[in-house]
This record gives structure tokens, sequence and C-alpha cells, in this order.
């Protein structure tokens, strides 16, 4: 693959008009995926259910986006810890998990493929979030900068100052990893079709991966092989359950989500591209490093380009690339070895049918930010289809046939 002679030659979204490269097939492990459009993991915060259970709701949205290469689906805490937000499900009880196998079925039943996110949040929580009011734990006791989702006394959203986390024992990292095991087994028991370790974003295991965050001076902290060590002892553990191939992880190197950053990202995460590679894993998911630029139509920066193909070069296996694409720069990422497939998330939101879409070149629906967390069908299942646009009318959510 020559992606060091073209990674320079990106360019911004209205380049190229051929988008033919993002429908031909592509093996992803044990999968046969029909094309390359992907859908990105995205917190809806819709389970308002008493033990943040997944309802009826949810099988339905996963399902009319079926039509996705791969679902990755929302961020499923692995533990009540392990929660940080308002309403989001878990994959830690057996009410969660029989609620998935309701969500997974439904998919299956369309002909889609989803992996289960697991996620623990770490410090980018609140006592209001944790069993018995406990402090959030993280790497190092470091308030993050900004305010935690809860819900109040009355019922409500809430947003609240974070509070310090409590720094995790050096005796309780098994447990941390056990937690992982757990919801594994769990999503297996789901029938979910693989799984993908969350380590991007700011939450626990980048906390531990990311300088400014870990402070350590034990086993987990000071070089980058002891602070990438947990995320590692997690995919270790995960893969005897799972077996590699069912297993992604997904990384942002220079992200700044929840208050975090690197002294030196390209040491980071250059050796933790080649240490995951060491896996087999499915696949690796890339958040962009220029998200931020091209969600604005502008040129990523050298920098984030030169991280791309450093992670390129030392991850041998499937890419996803995640975040600021549309149709165009999608297809040219494929074209020029940057990535084999491209994840969307907004687009999905608003979009159940956007490989259909993106195939037909037709108009996009535009998403309703004030919907994206918590509700009901508003905003989450009520977005037409192109049939729909044509006449036909929408399948109500409500029918609990769904489950």
């Amino acid at each position: 693959m020559e992606e060091t002679a073209t990674l320079s030659r990106t360019r911004g979204p209205a380049e190229s008009s051929d988008t033919s490269v993002l429908f031909q097939p592509y093996r992803l492990g044990p999968l046969e995926l029909p094309h390359r459009i992907v859908m990105a993991p995205l917190t809806r915060s819709r389970a308002r259910w008493p033990g943040n259970v997944p309802g009826a709701l949810a099988a339905c949205y996963y399902a009319q986006r079926a039509s996705a290469a791969l679902i990755v689906g929302e961020a499923a805490q692995i533990s009540m810890q392990g929660q940080g937000y308002a309403w989001t499900p878990g994959i830690h009880s057996s009410e969660q998990v029989e609620a998935w196998r309701h969500v997974t079925k439904a998919v299956h039943g369309a002909g889609g493929r989803i992996f289960c996110q697991l996620w623990h949040v770490g410090r980018i929580s609140h006592p209001a979030l944790q069993p018995d009011n406990m402090l959030p734990v993280a790497p190092s006791a470091i308030i993050p900068q900004g305010k935690a989702f809860i819900e109040n006394e009355r019922g409500e959203a809430a947003l609240v100052p974070f509070v310090r986390p409590r720094a995790l024992a050096l005796e309780e990292m098994p447990y941390v990893v056990a937690q992982y095991e757990r919801a594994a087994r769990n999503a297996q028991s789901a029938d979910f079709d693989g799984v993908e370790i969350h380590a991007a974003n700011g939450y626990l295991l980048d906390q531990f991966i990311e300088s400014s965050t870990n402070r350590r001076s034990d086993l987990y902290g000071g070089s980058v092989e002891n602070r990438t060590r947990l995320l590692l002892e997690v995919a270790e553990a995960l893969s005897r359950i799972w077996g590699p191939d069912r297993i992604g992880v997904r990384i942002s190197p220079l992200g700044k989500m929840n208050d975090i950053s690197d002294d030196d990202p390209e040491a980071t995460f250059g050796y933790l591209s080649e240490r995951l590679a060491q896996f087999g894993f499915a696949y690796l998911h890339l958040v962009n490093p220029a998200v931020e630029q091209m969600q604005k139509g502008e040129l990523p920066d050298q920098r984030s380009l030169a991280l791309v193909r450093l992670i390129r070069e030392r991850f041998k296996g499937t890419l996803i690339a995640a975040g600021g694409f549309d149709a165009g720069t999608a297809a040219q990422w494929i074209r020029d070895g940057m990535a084999d497939l491209v994840a969307f998330g907004r687009k999905f939101i608003a979009n159940p049918d956007l490989p259909e879409r993106l195939r037909a070149n037709a108009p996009l629906n535009a998403d309703d930010p004030t919907t994206y967390y918590g509700g009901g069908e508003k905003g989450y299942t009520d977005y037409p289809n192109l049939a729909q646009h044509s006449g036909e009318q929408p399948r109500s959510c409500v029918d609990q046939s769904w489950r």
C-alpha cells in the first residue's frame, strides 16, 4: 500500500465526485461487509428505564440503520462505576443483556451487523451517577474541566461541575479488567457480532494512555509502556473471550474531548498502534485527528496527516476513520489508502438509510442537535428514509413487534 505518497494530497470535501469505492465489499474478520460505510457509536441517552436498560425504541432505531456495513453501537458502560452520563445503557446486568438481545435480533433480522462498544468513563462522571454516591475513579486525582450530565431530583437533565476523582489503587487494576471481561461475555450472550474497546475521547483507558491525565509513578504511569498497560491487559483478556478477529479498538490521537492531551502523541500512539497490531484485531477505529478542520471544509493540517500516516504504518490491519467526512472525502481517504472503512455519526442520526442516499447522491435530512440526548421518538426514530419521502408511511417504533 502506497499511503505515504498519497496522504499529502488529501483535499477538501468537493474535490472528487467519484464515490464508487465506498460501495466495494470488504471482509472484516469473519464478516462480509457489503460496502465501506460504518455507523459510528453515538450516545443518545434514551435508556431511561430503571437499570439503564435499552428499550423497544432502541431496537427500532438500530434496525432502521441496519444497511450500514457495520453498526458500532452506542457506548455501553461495563459497570455501574463506568457510567458517566444520565440514561446511557449498560452491559453489566442480566436485564440489560436481555434488552440488548432484542436490539441485536432486530438488526440481524434487517440484515445488519452490530458490535457493542465497551465503555468506562473514569473521571468523566459524578457521584450522582455512581453507586452509593461514590467518587468517580481515574488514573490520577485530577479534576476535568467541564460539567457532568446527570438526572436531578426532579428527573430532569442537569449539568453540574465535575468533582475531583479518586485515583485507582494498584490492587484495583485486575478488578477493572474483570469489569471488561464480564461485559464482553455479556455482549456475547446478547448476540452481538463483536465488541469495540473504547479507548478514546478522554474516558478511562484514554486517561491512562495520555500524559495530561496520568501522573502515576507505578506500573501504570510514566513511560508509554506503562501508560498503555491497562488497555493492553484489557485487550489480551478480551481476546481470550471473543477471539481477536471480533474485536476493535477506538483511539483519538490529538483529541481534546473531555480535557485531555498528550505531551508526545506521535510516540504514544505510534507505540500503541504497533502493540495493538500484534493482537490481530478486526480493526483499529481512529477518530480523525483533523476532524475539526474537515467539519469546516478546511484542509487537514500536516501534523494530523503525519499522525494518520504513522498509525497506518504501525497498525497493519483494517483501519476505520471517523469524524468530519462527507461522501467525497470518505471515498478519497479510501482511494488514497488512508482508511479501509469510514464511519459516519451525525449523518446516520438523521438518515437511517445513509448508504442508499450516498449511493444515489440523494439529499440528506438535516439532524436536530436539540434531540441528540434524551427524549423519545422525536429526533431518534422519526427521520424519514427515501421511500417515506416518496409517500410511504413510516412504521411506528411503538409497535412491540420490534421486540
